[in-house]
């Protein structure tokens, strides 16, 4: 009887063990998978955008992702929570235009910066707030936008009126 009994605690107990592993490994595969659902959307940076002053010296260069079709340009960088320094997203349209942009969706502080099509910077918007709805207009015609992190054009003394190249 002993035996028995010695056995059935035995058996119980390497059960409960296995189930313990068995939930753990579930709960852990849960938490990856929420982490990975929390890093958000990433983009590629397969470009390059420099800002330059009118002695014709390079301010500071981007790596940018490029968004010129409609669904690009819709979906920008929204939902995208994780932006490298030197990153941003050079938006290209088909034609000049007053254009208007918002931050829907967007968890990141942008800079948001209009060109013409001469690729002169003729409006930027500095550290706009994150998940806005307000309208950020170009208050001109531009052909080209680039958005990079919020306080970049402080920090890398990038201005109205400087020329771009990519």
């Amino acid at each position: 009887m002993k035996y028995q009994e010695t056995m059935s605690k035995w058996v119980i107990s390497l059960v409960t063990v296995s189930l313990l592993f068995t939930f753990a490994g579930c709960s852990r595969k849960s938490k990856n998978s929420e982490n990975k659902s929390d890093s958000g959307r990433t983009v590629a940076f397969t470009n390059k955008v420099s800002f330059v002053a009118a002695n014709g010296d390079t301010v500071s260069t981007v790596r940018v992702a490029v968004a010129k079709t409609p669904e690009e340009r819709d979906t920008g960088l929204m939902d995208v929570k994780q932006l490298p320094e030197d990153g941003g997203m050079l938006f290209i349209f088909d034609k000049t235009q007053n254009l208007s942009f918002w931050m829907a969706n967007t968890p990141l502080s942008l800079d948001i910066i209009f060109i013409n099509a001469d690729k002169k910077i003729i409006r930027i918007h500095h550290s706009t707030q994150p998940f806005s709805e307000k309208q950020l207009n170009s208050d001109g015609p531009a052909k080209y936008v680039v958005e990079v992190n919020g306080g970049y054009c402080v920090d890398h003394d990038v201005t109205e009126g400087m020329n771009v190249t990519f």
